[in-house]
């Protein structure tokens, strides 16, 4: 589904991505892991062209996401964004229904309502949630409308930005449930980025370590643990002491 071959970016004289290597299997569910500033979410701003590579390339279904025809290519995209990021403005559903009142897939309002309580229905809202706004939510609920708004216009690539972030850990996991049981039943391809490694264990099917602008392992989630690579070792077990830079 999606092919990264030597992909690089830098801004001025900050090279962030240095020769990215990726493969991402229609279907599957890669999380890309990380310290903070090794360049995650530039890889997910490329892939989506909302940033231009420097050199290498990105096919996406073997097409070049650079001359990709940009509103078809976003409809095959869903975003849960870090933090939400719902419009304080709009009712819950009008978030939701954000895609389909506007651009190629607009869809009548009442239509689009009604999918959008649907789509809450999926991520556990009843239809009372639909005429709120956000600040009437809590976080976890807040969580739920934006993956109700991800997978809306039912994508074929869903990408998700540290999507338990600012959660306690029961509600952390109810996402990563949710975010799993999506994915197998949409038949999608995932793409998520965190640093919480029990979403790392609960929702990938593989793993990619991004560490200096390279990818520096990557393979199934069930070999991540016996891994002998010393900066993947650190980072998923926390320690202090290893070769990734720590500031004291």
């Amino acid at each position: 589904m999606i092919d990264i071959t030597g992909l690089h970016k830098s801004f001025g004289s900050n090279a962030v991505l240095r020769g990215v290597d990726l493969n991402v299997e229609t279907g599957t569910s890669t999380v890309i892991i990380g310290g903070s500033g090794t360049g995650k979410s530039v890889l997910l701003k490329c892939i989506l062209g909302l940033v231009s590579p420097d050199k290498g390339q990105i096919l996406l279904d073997a097409e070049d996401v650079t001359r990709a025809e940009r509103d078809p290519f976003l409809a095959k995209f869903g975003m849960l964004f870090q933090g939400g990021a719902l419009f304080d403005s709009m009712p819950v559903w009008q978030n939701v229904a954000f895609r389909l009142l506007r651009g190629s897939l607009r869809k009548p309002v009442e239509e689009a309502r009604e999918i959008a309580v649907a789509k809450l229905a999926r991520v556990g809202l009843g239809p009372e949630v639909a005429g709120k706004f956000p600040a009437e939510l809590s976080g976890g609920m807040q969580k739920r409308v934006s993956l109700a708004r991800a997978i809306a216009a039912d994508p074929q690539v869903i990408f998700f930005d540290e999507p338990t972030t600012g959660l306690d850990p029961i509600m952390a996991g109810v996402i990563n449930d949710l975010i799993r049981e999506i994915v197998v039943e949409m038949g999608a391809t995932a793409m998520t980025i965190t640093h919480d490694m029990s979403s790392v264990r609960a929702i990938a099917d593989r793993v990619a370590m991004l560490h200096r602008g390279k990818i520096r392992w990557e393979g199934p989630v069930a070999e991540m643990d016996a891994a002998s690579d010393p900066y993947l070792r650190q980072f998923i077990t926390g320690a202090a002491e290893g070769p990734i830079e720590t500031l004291r």
